[in-house]
C-alpha cells in the first residue's frame, strides 16, 4: 500500500525558506507522480506543485518562488519555498498518482489517490 509522509513544516519569518519534503513508500515503480497541495482554514484545497519525472508545474501564485524535486532511488519529493509570504500559510500535503505526467489534471485534488497527513506552514512575523 502506498505511503506518504510530510515533513519539514514549520514557522517562519515572511520573505524566508523552508524545504517540504514527501517520503513516499509502497511501490516500486519510477512512473508516478507526486503532487503538493495546500489548504487554509476557510479556503478549499489548491494545487501547489507537480512532479511527474517528465515535467514540473506550477500554481500561477508560487511560480518562481518555490521549486519542486525528487530523488528517484529515495522515492522523495521536495518542496523548496522561498519568499514566503503570509498567504503560503496553509496545511501542505503530498499526494501520489499513477502516471508519468502531470497533465492538466494536475490541480484537481480528485485526480490522486494517496495522500499523507499534511505538515503545517505557518509564515508569520
Amino acid at each position: 500500500q502506498v505511503q506518504l509522509v510530510e515533513s519539514g513544516g514549520g514557522l517562519v519569518q515572511p520573505g524566508g525558506s523552508l524545504r517540504l519534503s514527501c517520503a513516499a513508500s509502497g511501490f516500486t515503480s519510477d512512473y508516478y507522480a507526486i503532487a503538493w497541495f495546500r489548504q487554509a482554514p476557510g479556503k478549499e484545497r489548491e494545487g501547489v506543485s507537480c512532479s511527474s519525472g517528465y515535467d514540473n508545474t506550477y500554481a500561477d501564485s508560487v511560480k518562481g518562488r518555490f521549486t519542486i524535486s525528487r530523488d528517484n532511488a529515495k522515492k522523495l519529493v521536495y518542496l523548496q519555498m522561498n519568499s514566503l509570504k503570509p498567504e503560503d500559510t496553509a496545511v501542505y500535503y503530498c499526494a501520489h498518482n499513477r502516471v508519468y505526467r502531470c497533465g492538466s489534471w494536475w490541480n484537481d485534488a480528485k485526480a490522486y489517490d494517496y495522500w499523507g497527513q499534511g505538515t503545517q506552514v505557518t509564515v508569520s512575523s
